[in-house]
């Protein structure tokens, strides 16, 4: 189940894309609509929407994987903290390990929650290509699950201080015909995040890589569990590259 009602900023001119962007943990929808916004005061994107979901509020439940303790259990859009997110869990913790605390109902859940609100783009005239998901911290975590899995072809999807879900089992849920195949990725990572940490950005991108997928794996050095001007305006080139009105064959940053 979803929390509260996504928030939503329109298209400015006629609506011919959409941006879905998840959330963290801790955040909500909210967090995130100034980053549209700004993009509206700069003329950008004016004929995409951008839908920010919010993620429930559940209780926090322990999970426990010996020898330490996992801090991750996935509900919804969000994978919460089950005794927190704590740095040195984080440090302590390896790629591999996650997939021990992983809930794969839950993932399952959230990536249907994703695809009906492709699905209602796509009831709306919104041709799924033109259709990018994405998010930060665990909400990029389910966008690029959602992205791999998807039963349509879409626009593209990106992660910022993300990682991949079920990376151990992932193959057996992307679709026989792939229809994102070709669709680039974009990930963005800063080099001192504390909490999702730069390895497990980095192994997502090669086990992605090794997969076929062309994935755009940005670094950016000293930063934490955050993003900054730099990676946002990569993120915006990709987002111009992806979707650009129709006709227009001209992708520039202003």
């Amino acid at each position: 189940m979803p929390g509260a009602a996504a928030l939503v900023v329109p298209a400015v001119k006629k609506h011919t894309a959409t941006v879905i962007f998840a959330h963290g943990l801790g955040d909500s929808g909210a967090g995130w609509m100034p980053l549209a916004q700004n993009w509206r005061r700069r003329g950008k994107f004016e004929e995409v929407a951008f839908i920010f979901p919010n993620a429930p509020q559940i209780p926090i439940t322990v999970v426990r994987v010996t020898p330490k303790d996992i801090p991750f259990c996935l509900t919804n859009l969000s994978l919460i903290g089950c005794t927190e997110f704590r740095n040195e869990n984080a440090r302590l913790t390896t790629f591999n390990d996650l997939q021990n605390a992983h809930d794969e109902a839950g993932i399952l859940k959230s990536r249907d929650y994703f695809n009906a609100l492709i699905k209602q783009e796509t009831e709306k005239g919104i041709p799924s290509s033109r259709i990018v998901v994405g998010g930060f911290s665990q909400g990029g975590a389910i966008a690029v699950f959602t992205g791999l899995t998807s039963p349509v072809q879409l626009g593209g999807f990106f992660g910022l201080s993300a990682y991949l879900l079920m990376h151990n089992k992932i193959k057996d849920f992307v679709p026989t015909d792939n229809p994102n195949k070709t669709t680039p990725v974009f990930m963005g990572h800063g080099d001192a995040d504390p909490t999702v940490r730069y390895e497990w950005g980095q192994m997502t991108a090669k086990v992605l890589q090794g997969m076929g997928w062309a994935v755009d794996f940005r670094t950016y050095k000293g930063l934490e569990h955050s993003a900054d001007p730099e990676e946002i305006d990569d993120l915006e080139a990709y987002l111009v590259e992806r979707l650009s009105p129709p006709g227009d064959t001209v992708a520039s940053k202003a």
